[in-house]
């Protein structure tokens, strides 16, 4: 009988209670909405930063591109010269890119044009958030000519 009464006895302490998991429940609730919104600052700061790398990207490529044409693509050409000889070409040596040519951390298209407007390199643009020129925070343009 003594035995019966010792098992009995673990049985009842072994596990947690409603109240331990409704305590537990409401401390991760709390630091969700306390620590969340600062974790989604720093992913809009990290795509910020990936169309900033990018741009680099497609200017070191642009680069060696010229360095092989003489030239940097047309507007018409856009960035998919790095990736696919122009027809004209023969001393495309690419591609200079070793995979597509990506879309924008927000899923849009980089604007291409050369001849710039800003000196003698192409204007390269990520649009931002909004996809549309202008804007200012999230929305603002990640411009090529300006090192931000």
């Amino acid at each position: 009988m003594f035995q019966r009464k010792r098992r009995n006895g673990r049985r009842g302490r072994a596990g947690i209670t409603l109240i331990e998991m409704l305590v537990v429940m409401t401390i991760i609730a709390l630091f969700a909405a306390l620590v969340g919104p600062s974790i989604l600052k720093h992913g809009d700061t990290a795509r910020i930063t990936a169309a900033r790398a990018q741009i680099h990207n497609f200017m070191t490529a642009l680069g060696a591109y010229k360095l092989d044409t003489g030239t940097f693509p047309t507007t018409e050409q856009g960035l998919q010269a790095l990736r696919v000889r122009p027809g004209d070409l023969n001393q495309w040596a690419g591609p200079y890119m070793p995979q597509e040519i990506p879309k924008d951390p927000w899923a849009h298209d980089y604007v291409y044009k050369y001849p710039g407007d800003h000196g003698d390199e192409p204007d390269i643009v990520c649009l931002g958030a909004d996809g549309q020129l202008g804007g200012e925070g999230l929305n603002a343009d990640i411009l090529s000519w300006k090192s931000q």
